[in-house]
């Protein structure tokens, strides 16, 4: 089956030509229609997984997926050939097949579901990682209506995602982007954007003017330098929560969190109601042939994403 993988620990992702995997007991085998890139994808690229030796590689990459039920393994299961399903998939332990591949073989009790009627399965794959994580970040700021939230990064995929969760909670969002985003952003519910591409101290005198005493949470999505997080941290009222998605800490005085993503099958089957329902927009930037795959990873590393890019297997 065509794939694109990792030769070895810091190679290059390219196409290869793979055994199609046979599903184990109480898996599942889906035919892949779609696959969605997130930025953990080309960080797996960089690093060797767990327990990797030589019979890790080749390492399909890819954890959002979308497709129909190909195959069902040994014992009880809850799903049916043809069904179609969404999920997300592991990579790292050795010999686990991501979703940038025509078939993908995951458990049946892992993070994998029923795509609703009136879902289209390319919205579907997108949903997963980032629309998860949104969810689960905003689970865990415990802001509620009325409160202020600043988002840095706030145009990607997870970004966009989150601006619409916590805008239909009533929470004002304050979206920080680069570039000419602000029509996009307040169309997906913020109430404020800031550009932060114009110049320095942009995002400091911008959200000062905005909230004097703090926002009462912030989400940074981008910042992987411990500085920078701390800055952004600063514009936390005393008492507010930060969220770090990129492992940095804040400064005394706010709660702040570093977060990890865990998903489960019910946390997508509520993000897939609220996408078929049209109560949750799916934004989908780019959508490529599989092949395309590489390129892309090298584009997402340089940053900039505005929305999802999916693939078409």
């Amino acid at each position: 089956m065509r794939a694109i993988a990792v030769s070895a620990f810091g190679a290059e992702p390219c196409p290869v030509e793979v055994p199609k995997p046979d599903p184990g007991v109480g898996e599942v085998r889906v035919k892949v229609e779609y696959a969605a890139l997130n930025p953990l994808d080309r960080q797996i690229c960089d690093r060797a997984p767990d327990g990797a030796g030589s019979s890790a590689y080749p390492l399909i990459l890819g954890a959002d997926f979308a497709g129909r039920v190909d195959m069902i393994g040994p014992g009880e299961n809850p799903f049916r050939v043809g069904d179609p399903v969404f999920g997300r998939v592991t990579v790292t332990p050795p010999g686990r097949c991501g979703a940038y591949s025509e078939y993908v073989c995951v458990p049946q009790n892992s993070p994998i579901t029923h795509v609703p009627r009136d879902l289209p399965l390319q919205l579907a794959a997108a949903l997963p990682t980032a629309g998860g994580t949104a969810a689960q970040i905003l689970g865990g700021t415990a802001v509620r209506s009325g409160l202020s939230l600043l988002v840095v990064g706030a145009a990607g995929g997870v970004g966009s995602f989150l601006t619409q969760l916590a805008a239909a909670r009533g929470i004002t969002v304050v979206a920080a982007v680069r570039g000419d985003e602000g029509r996009r952003m307040k169309a997906l519910g913020a109430t404020a954007t800031i550009d932060t591409s114009l110049a320095d101290g942009t995002l400091d005198a911008a959200v000062k003017e905005l909230y004097p005493g703090g926002v009462d949470a912030l989400v940074d999505l981008v910042s992987t330098r411990p500085a920078a997080f701390a800055a952004h941290a600063a514009l936390v009222r005393e008492g507010g929560v930060a969220v770090t998605t990129r492992g940095a800490a804040a400064p005394a005085g706010v709660a702040w969190v570093d977060f990890r993503f865990a998903p489960t099958a019910g946390l997508l089957d509520e993000l897939a109601a609220a996408a078929a329902c049209g109560e949750l927009s799916v934004p989908v930037d780019m959508e490529l042939p599989l092949e395309k795959a590489p390129q892309a990873l090298v584009q997402n590393r340089a940053g900039g994403a505005r929305g999802k890019t999916v693939f078409t297997i």
